[in-house]
């Protein structure tokens, strides 16, 4: 979705800028398994990659462990889906599969598919210190910022935290690598007590 804002370009291919496709990686340990929503000019080289508009998605499969998402921000028309339906499946994956899930989505918080799927779902979120964070267009680093704030958001600290074993463990490692990763990049909030 727009954010309530109008999208003012032809282009559908908006790229996640390099320092950001770095930190996703450093903080997946080097590799990306799957990038569903991709496109030609992607520089994120996801081991895995369902390329838009020729391959939806959505209706492929994402039993993958590491998952880096860029969802389409306005409405797919051809499909009728929005972000809702791309954030829905990025919480559906970390329960289903257990998978690790980075988004890079507009920061909306008073939207439906921020309160169903962020809040009581995703683990973290940093608040990108980038206001008008600018997209990769085709491929090239050209153009005007985003008109809205975006923030990076993680699903994946969902098992066994506060057990007093190997769960919580591997919630305070990765807590942590999160925090040290994205703090370089803007606010990082710990949102796992919303969990429901």
């Amino acid at each position: 979705m727009s954010a309530g804002r109008a999208i003012n370009t032809k282009s559908k291919e908006w790229g996640t800028p390099q320092k950001y496709v770095d930190a996703v990686k450093e903080f997946f340990g080097g590799e990306i398994d799957l990038d569903p929503c991709s496109n030609e000019y992607s520089i994120v080289n996801a081991l895995v990659e369902y390329r838009l508009p020729y391959y939806d998605g959505l209706q492929a499969s994402w039993d993958y462990p590491r998952i880096y998402v860029n969802p389409p921000y306005g409405r797919d028309k051809e499909r009728d889906t929005t972000i809702y339906d791309w954030l829905k499946q990025c919480a559906w994956a970390n329960i289903r599969y257990h998978s690790q899930v980075l988004a890079l989505i507009p920061v909306a918080t008073n939207t439906k598919h921020w309160k169903q799927f962020v809040f009581g779902n995703a683990s973290m979120i940093c608040f990108l210190r980038d206001t008008r964070l600018r997209f990769l267009e085709n491929g090239q680093d050209v153009g005007k910022g985003a008109p809205m704030a975006c923030a990076m958001v993680y699903w994946g600290i969902n098992e066994n935290v506060g057990d007093g074993g190997e769960g919580t463990v591997e919630y305070l490692r990765r807590r942590q690598r999160f925090k040290h990763i994205f703090s370089q990049h803007g606010t990082v909030i710990d949102i796992t007590e919303l969990i429901k």
